[in-house]
């Protein structure tokens, strides 16, 4: 058997072993300082990535590193509280290892949510943007020899993030008065934050916010066919034009990702909900 393959299925096997008969409808990945959605989850079954077989552990800052198990929404959900980076050192083989054991387990969507800096003029610190499209500048999950057992070699990638759940969310975000952004990630390595001019290039192509993460789990969603809803938490205005000394801070966006969390959790509930 192929070695990703038999690292997929023992961490599927303990997670079967400790939620019993629950049927995950919804995957959920919780970025920096989101983990407040994961207290919503009613009769948690909680279980530490350290304690399954083959998983890493996450070592980014605001990432508790825990499988959360329950309800939300009225679905059972299975919430990652805290994801891996290719900036940790981790291959993208276990980078994108917890989507695959979510898809095993049987999840139906997958939502997934980062904190990223606000490329576009017109976002702010606080403000929420569903995720329309992507550009990755990280190295493709999908690259060597590909898992036959999730889906075919050249996946569709004309949709990345599903149609009718954006239409749905910008429906429940008006009905709970919320203003909701739309626009483009874009995905670097990390871990050091972009240059000014990095910036200026990455709006030049299209991107609205930028992050080090999400796009590899989109990915591996999608080359198993798993609708997807993204959405970014913008906590720092990703300009330049900075004044002589301004300064990115890692803590500073952990902060501000905590204060829009629970706009965020409202309406990922809601849309669970919902549109599943």
């Amino acid at each position: 058997m192929d070695q990703r393959m038999e690292r997929i299925n023992n961490a599927v096997d303990y997670v079967k072993g400790r939620i019993g008969s629950a049927e995950p409808a919804v995957g959920i990945v919780l970025g920096s300082g989101l983990g407040k959605l994961a207290d919503k989850i009613a009769g948690p079954t909680v279980i530490p990535y350290r304690e399954i077989p083959g998983f890493p552990v996450s070592t980014a800052i605001g990432h508790k590193g825990n499988f959360i198990v329950g309800t939300l929404g009225g679905k059972t959900v299975m919430a990652m509280q805290g994801r891996f980076h290719f900036y940790e050192g981790y291959p993208m083989e276990l980078v994108v290892l917890p989507i695959r054991v979510m898809i095993r387990l049987g999840i139906k969507c997958l939502f997934v949510s980062n904190a990223a800096g606000g490329v576009n003029f017109g976002f702010k610190v606080g403000d929420l943007m569903i995720i329309r499209d992507h550009i990755n500048l990280l190295p493709n999950p999908l690259v060597g020899q590909n898992l036959e057992e999730f889906g075919p070699r050249f996946p569709d990638m004309t949709r990345p993030y599903d149609p009718a759940l954006i239409r749905t969310a910008k429906s429940v975000a008006a009905s709970l008065g919320m203003e909701v952004k739309e626009g483009v990630y874009l995905a670097g390595t990390g871990p050091s934050y972009e240059t000014p001019a990095e910036y200026r290039y990455f709006r030049m192509i299209g991107a609205d916010a930028v992050g080090m993460s999400t796009i590899p789990e989109v990915i591996a969603a999608r080359h198993a066919s798993v609708p997807v809803f993204g959405m970014s938490v913008i906590t720092n205005e990703a300009h330049d034009d900075y004044a002589e000394d301004y300064e990115n801070n890692g803590d500073d966006v952990v902060a501000a990702a905590d204060a829009a969390a629970d706009r965020m959790s409202k309406l990922f509930e809601e849309l669970i909900r919902l549109g599943v």
